[in-house]
Parts: C-alpha cells; sequence; structure tokens
C-alpha cells in the first residue's frame, strides 16, 4: 500500500442521507459487484462505474476529474436455504444483510495515480470508506426492502359455530374425503370434513377439494393440519374474507374433533414459509402456474428482468417494446460513444440505451454459477437477470402510481413510457445522431364518419392515435357447457363453481370496435336528430398497440372477466377496417353544423344513462363528461370510459356542454402569457395556440399535446381567417395522404394480467 497526494482533497466526505450511492451497478451498464473486476464508487460524487473491460469507471474519472474510487467485489457465500426454524407470526420478508448473503472485499484506488490499493488510514478516507459500504444503495432507496402483512382473527373465527362432534383421523391416518391425497389436507372446523387444498408451487398436490367443500356448505375457515405445531399456531384460512386468519379458541375447536393439539408435530410447510422461501429462492425456483419448472433460456434477446417488487408490468412492457425493432435499432448502439454527462443515472436517454443493452446483447444472458440447485429440485442454473432500478425511478419520478411499489396497470405505463420517451427526443437530438423518435411507429390516423340518418349528409374528422381501446363481448357458457382444459373431479364436479365465457376472436372485438353505431346529435342542415357514427383506420402504424377491455359492471361494480381472447398467430388482415374516406355521391355537411362532430347546439345527456351512473355513485359532472365522450349512448359504456379516465387529472373539472365545443373554443382568445409560456419552453406561437385551445387553456396538458403532435400545423389567429374560411368548405384538404400499404399485421406480443383487479390489466 501506497500514500496518494489526492486523499487530502476537500471534496471527499461521507455521502448524506439523501444522497443516492450507485454501489450496485454501472450507470451506463449492467455490470456490476458481482463481476469478476467488481465496480469503481466515485468517492467523490458516488457514482457506480464498471471495472470491466467497458472502464466506465476509469472514464467517469476523467471526464469529471473524480481520480478516487472505492473498488467493491463481492461473492455470493455457498449455503443451502433450510426451512423456517420457527413460526412467523406474521408475513414478512426481511432483508437480509450483505454479510449473511456474501463475501464483500474493497480496495481504495486512484485513476490519477495508477495506484490500486491505496492505504485506508490516511486522511479521512476511511470514514468516508464506510459511509459508502453502509449507505442505503440507489436501489434500497426506489423498492420497498420488506412486505408483511399481520395475521388478524376475523368475525368468522371469533364466531364460528361447530356442528356435532366426532373424531376424525388426521396425519397417517387421514385422506381427503374425495379423493386419496393424504397431503396438503385442509379441515373443516365446522364440520370436521378433510378436503385437499390447492395444488401449490414447487409440486405440493392438491385437487382443490376443500375448496369445493366451502364453496358447497358456505362454511368459511378451514385449519392445515400438517401445519399445527404444539405451541398452538397453524395455517388458518378464511374463505369468507378469503385471507389468511387467526383463531383465538383453535385448541378448544380442533379437540372439539378429537384433536390434541399438544401431541402435533409441524409436518408440511406452512402457507408463510413456502411464500418465504418461494422469494428467498426465486433467482433459481422458476415455476409456471401448475409447478413445473420452466426451461431456462439464454443468448442476446432473452436476458430477463428482476421483479423489484410488484413491477412485472414495467417489466413486460420493456421486453415487448425493446423486441421491436423501432426500438432496438434506435437505442442498441454498441458502436457509439455516449455523450459527457455528470448524471447518467438521472438522464432517460442513456438509462434506455442501457437498456437496450442490457437486454439486447446477450452480454448478462448466461447461466448464474452461483445457484446452488436443492435436494428437491431438478432445475438447472439460469441467469441471474437485470435490475431495471434506475430506469423505473426515472420513469415513475413524479408520478402518483408509477412513483409506487403497487401493482399497475401495464396499459397505462406503456402510454406513460411512451410520453416520456417523445419527450426525450429533442433533447436528444442535440447530441447524438440519427435520432428519430421511436414512438412514430405507434402513431396513426383515425378517421370518424358522422352521417345523419334523415339527409344523408355526411361530415369526415381525422384524429392523431397511438393504440385502439377495443371493448370485448362478453357471453356466458350454459352451465353445462364445460371449457376445452377443464377436467371434473373423480364425483363429476370441477374445482370451482366459476363463471365461464365464450372465447372471443380479436377479429371480432375489431369488427364491433369499427362498427356503425346510432348516437344522437342535431343536424345543422336537416334538423335531424339521430346520426350513425363509424371510426375506421386513415393510416396505420408500424407497431399497433391494442388494449382490449374485458370489464363488466356486475351489481353496480365494475369487474374484470376472465374471456378468452382469441389472436390468430399468423398475418392478420386489417384491410376491411380501412376507410375510404368521401365518396362519390355524398354531401358534406356545412361547416355550422359542427354539433354533429363536435356540438354546436347545447350538449343534452341522456337521461336514462345518467340517472344510472348517478345511481352508481359518480358525481354528476363526471357523468356528463364520460357521456359526452362516449357518443351520449347508454350507463355501461360511459361507465367503462369512467373507470379508464378516473387518474385524470382534470376528471371533475367541468366540460364545456354549451355547444361550443372545439369550434368555440378555437374562437376564444388564448391567454397571450400561456403562449409566452410555452414559447420559451421552444414552442412556436402557432403551435402554442393550438395546443392550448385543444386542450381549454391547460398548459400542462398542452406540453403534451404538443410532444404527442409534433407536426402540428398550428393556429395562427386572425391572420389565417380568411383561409380558414375557405378551407372550412373543404375539410377534406387537409386531410393526410393516402395509406395504400399493405394492411397486414402479426402478433408480437402479450401482456396479461391475471388478477381480478381492474387497475391492473
Amino acid at each position: 500500500m501506497s500514500a496518494c497526494p489526492h486523499v487530502s482533497s476537500a471534496s471527499l466526505s461521507p455521502p448524506r442521507p439523501s444522497q443516492s450511492v450507485y454501489r450496485e451497478d454501472c450507470t451506463l451498464c449492467f455490470d456490476s459487484i458481482d463481476s469478476p473486476e467488481g465496480l469503481d464508487v466515485c468517492l467523490h460524487c458516488f457514482n457506480g462505474g464498471c471495472a470491466t473491460e467497458r472502464q466506465h469507471g476509469a472514464k467517469h474519472a476523467q471526464e469529471a476529474n473524480h481520480p478516487l474510487a472505492l473498488n467493491i467485489k463481492r461473492t455470493r457465500k455457498q449455503k443451502h436455504r433450510d426451512e423456517p426454524p420457527q413460526k412467523m407470526s406474521k408475513l414478512a420478508i426481511n432483508a437480509e444483510t450483505e454479510e449473511d448473503r456474501f463475501d464483500t472485499v474493497s480496495s481504495v484506488k486512484c485513476f490519477e495515480c495508477a495506484n490500486d490499493d491505496i492505504e485506508k488510514s490516511q486522511g479521512n478516507l476511511q470514514v468516508v470508506v464506510d459511509g459508502v459500504l453502509k449507505a442505503n444503495t440507489f436501489a434500497k432507496q426506489e423498492e420497498v426492502k420488506a412486505w408483511e402483512q399481520e395475521m388478524i382473527p376475523c368475525e368468522h373465527t371469533l364466531c364460528l359455530e361447530q356442528e356435532t362432534s366426532r373424531h376424525i383421523e388426521s396425519q397417517s391416518l387421514g385422506h381427503c374425503s374425495q379423493c386419496d391425497l393424504n397431503e396438503n389436507l385442509w379441515l373443516c372446523l365446522t364440520c370436521g370434513n378433510l378436503g385437499c387444498g390447492r395444488s401449490q408451487f414447487g409440486g405440493v398436490g392438491g385437487n382443490s377439494h376443500g375448496v369445493a367443500h366451502t364453496d358447497s356448505t358456505k362454511h368459511p375457515v378451514a385449519v392445515k393440519l400438517g401445519s399445527l405445531t404444539a405451541d398452538g399456531s397453524a395455517d388458518i384460512y378464511c374463505y369468507a374474507c378469503n385471507e389468511e386468519r387467526t383463531d383465538p379458541e383453535l385448541v378448544a375447536h380442533l379437540a372439539h374433533w378429537g384433536i390434541d393439539i399438544a401431541g402435533r408435530q409441524k409436518t408440511e410447510k406452512s402457507l408463510t414459509e413456502m411464500q418465504l422461501e418461494q422469494n428467498l429462492r426465486w433467482e433459481f425456483s422458476m415455476t409456471n402456474e401448475d409447478g413445473k419448472e420452466l426451461k431456462p433460456m439464454c443468448g442476446p434477446g432473452l436476458t430477463g428482468l428482476k421483479n423489484l417488487g410488484n413491477s412485472c408490468y414495467l417489466a413486460s412492457v420493456v421486453q415487448s417494446l425493446f423486441a421491436m425493432p423501432e426500438f432496438a435499432q434506435r437505442y442498441y448502439r454498441p458502436d457509439e460513444k455516449l455523450p459527457k454527462t455528470s448524471d447518467p443515472a438521472e438522464d432517460i436517454e442513456i438509462q434506455l440505451r442501457k437498456m437496450a443493452d442490457g437486454l439486447l446483447s446477450g452480454r448478462y444472458a448466461n447461466p448464474n454459477p452461483d445457484v446452488i440447485a436443492s435436494e428437491d429440485t431438478t432445475e438447472q442454473p439460469h441467469q441471474k437477470g437485470i435490475a431495471p432500478a434506475m430506469l423505473k425511478h426515472l420513469i415513475g419520478r413524479g408520478h402518483s402510481e408509477f412513483s409506487t411499489m403497487r401493482q399497475q396497470d401495464a396499459f397505462e405505463f406503456l402510454l406513460h413510457l411512451l410520453k416520456l420517451i417523445s419527450r426525450s427526443q429533442r433533447a436528444a437530438k442535440d447530441y447524438y445522431k440519427d435520432v428519430s423518435d421511436p414512438v412514430d411507429a405507434f402513431r396513426f390516423v383515425m378517421e370518424q364518419k358522422l352521417q345523419c340518418l334523415n339527409c344523408n349528409k355526411v361530415r369526415y374528422r381525422q384524429d392523431e392515435a397511438e393504440n385502439i381501446s377495443v371493448a370485448v363481448p362478453i357471453k356466458r357458457l350454459q352451465k353445462d357447457t364445460k371449457m376445452e382444459g377443464v377436467t371434473p373431479g373423480p364425483d363429476g364436479s370441477v374445482e370451482k363453481e366459476t363463471e365461464e365465457f365464450e372465447s372471443v376472436t380479436l377479429q371480432r372485438c375489431l369488427d364491433e370496435f369499427t362498427a356503425a353505431e346510432v348516437v344522437e346529435l342535431n343536424c345543422g342542415a336537416c334538423g335531424g336528430k339521430n346520426f350513425t357514427k363509424q371510426s375506421l383506420f386513415k393510416t396505420f402504424p408500424s407497431i399497433l398497440a391494442v388494449n382490449a377491455r374485458r370489464f363488466e359492471i356486475v351489481n353496480w361494480v365494475p369487474t374484470k372477466q376472465d374471456v378468452p381472447v382469441i389472436v390468430d398467430e399468423g398475418t392478420i388482415d386489417f384491410e376491411a377496417y380501412r376507410s375510404k374516406g368521401q365518396q362519390p355521391g355524398e354531401e358534406l355537411l356545412p361547416d355550422d353544423s359542427a354539433d354533429a362532430g363536435a356540438g354546436s347546439t347545447a350538449f343534452v345527456p341522456n337521461e336514462a344513462a345518467l340517472s344510472m351512473l348517478e345511481a352508481m355513485g359518480f358525481p354528476r359532472v363526471r357523468c356528463e363528461k364520460a357521456l359526452h365522450a362516449t357518443g351520449n349512448t347508454d350507463a355501461e359504456t360511459a361507465s367503462l370510459w369512467l373507470f379508464e379516465h378516473m387518474e385524470d387529472p382534470d376528471i371533475d373539472e367541468p366540460v364545456d356542454l354549451s355547444g361550443g365545443g372545439a369550434g368555440a373554443s378555437a374562437s376564444n382568445a388564448v391567454d397571450p402569457e400561456k403562449i409566452e409560456m410555452l414559447g420559451n419552453m421552444g414552442f412556436g406561437a402557432p403551435q402554442a395556440r393550438q395546443a392550448l385551445k385543444e386542450t381549454s387553456g391547460d398548459v400542462e396538458r398542452a406540453v403534451e399535446w404538443l410532444f404527442n403532435h409534433p407536426d402540428a400545423t398550428g393556429d395562427f389567429g386572425e391572420e389565417q381567417e380568411a383561409g380558414d374560411q375557405a378551407s372550412a368548405q373543404q375539410p377534406e384538404s387537409k386531410a393526410v395522404a393516402e395509406d395504400n400499404k399493405p394492411a397486414n399485421f402479426k402478433l408480437q406480443s402479450i401482456v396479461c394480467h391475471k388478477g381480478g383487479s381492474i387497475h391492473a390489466g
């Protein structure tokens, strides 16, 4: 060890609690402290840079003039995980220390002196090093360290009524009342029935006869016999609450059925222990819903993403995006040098490139050599995967939902991510060559046709879009109709009496989405009240994002239904959904009849639908807004719109129903100060004026609109009034160019949330 003159630098001080310390992986790539060369953590700004052949740590030191770094290497301790030694009273995953899991070595290096082993006792170097090693890492600051679910009694366990007592066989002599299984047995505390439980991850057998018993008898509480211990603890499940519970009188309730808990010995893992084991072994225990081991895959384009805590929605969307050539070509540029930046972890362009490198290079898709197969599994070591903590932080920053660790809707996340990517392109053009917005691949134009049923005059309107949201027709199967794949038990019953639904093809969803519907509007030409409305594709995108809405209102409650949506794996022809534009012989509605498209007379909500929506508990302003947005048709369509827009910041702002619509707002003067504010952001006055009119003067929404409409022509106000009057007679003159390319699509990816939550899809 030798001395270094840079140790006396005034910039050396321990990290503050609020400072991010990047000591897990490199901020420019996914090389980490687990790499053989380790990770170089800058002792001046605490940036993490790899010490591998990429030398991102050394490059940072040179560019930032930060010579000192702490090199950290860690290796996983070779040990087997045994069953938890004692029963836990609550479901909790406590964060292990690094000392429990890893052997870690560190050394201080100076890049300027070319010294790789500096004495830590010099100056305050030891204090800084200790501060770095003890500080929460960036990832730990952004994720939930532990989660826990307290087990409490409920009214069904507290007020349990038991039938006539009898002695039942248990342990080795007991078996399910409907099959021969003698493990994973659940005792109904009400009647003493023994039924096998559900099959569990890891190969634990079960035919769900205990669940079937509960469904048929409505007996709410059951206890897992194999989890009983002499201290009175056990797995207790209340099916009425659909939660794990505790039973203060468990000893007495078991004695009622001839079971002396004092002599019991736990023979099976509890639900808590299996959950904990699954989390602890998640890196190398990958199973499907049937409990079968998944085949490990490795190589370029086959890199997995670690779950950061309910982040499967992020992983699914990101994997789908970077599988698209438009995104891969935009962000995976291994031969292009990244520009200098003071904080790469806060640069979305760099983090997207880091993600592209991680997913597509194959550098991190190698079998994990540290994985230890346990005696009860035959699985093969698979890759560790990469943790998208920095990207998740940037995407979720400032967002009320995506900044949390709660489960989220994948489609909402996709739209949010695409918006951020589009926003970042303007800044990227100043630093990178050949920059193009990959979100352009999602953009297309829908053309809406309105036709008066009285005078047959028509009006066309074109809207730019990045996705379509289609309703899935919901039709229940007859009780005696069985879906393919459902196997009845020995007695002819199925696992659970659940509703089954008729499968629906994507084509059928599209047919209904593009079908003409009758709406109630006022015709300025003839005074008629009824119109047909139909939306078709004017242009087609390279990538079409389709949101399938499997929602239904059941007892005034929105419910996600398990409707199978069948998508053809071959080429799907969308030619039938192409708009042909104005046809010969069609007469356009005069411009002053804009109520057919935007409403020039007062909008009158459908009273019947409005009453139903208010009866469901929605405020009147939301009801009117929903009916206005969905064509004033029915309560169900409007309620679905409401559930999709519950989080809109302007959901409770009254909508202009006076009849002015877009046309009226266009005639009103826009606040010059708001135009100036947008001008200071780099937007031209015409574009700013148009954006403000489209968003009712909301500056924040106007910014989003401008990023989503980069090719907007703008509103030139009075200087273009004469031209607008002329073009008003021929609105089709501004129509987009005809799209003659083949409208053929092929399925690339599906993101589907299996849970019942309407907030995660």
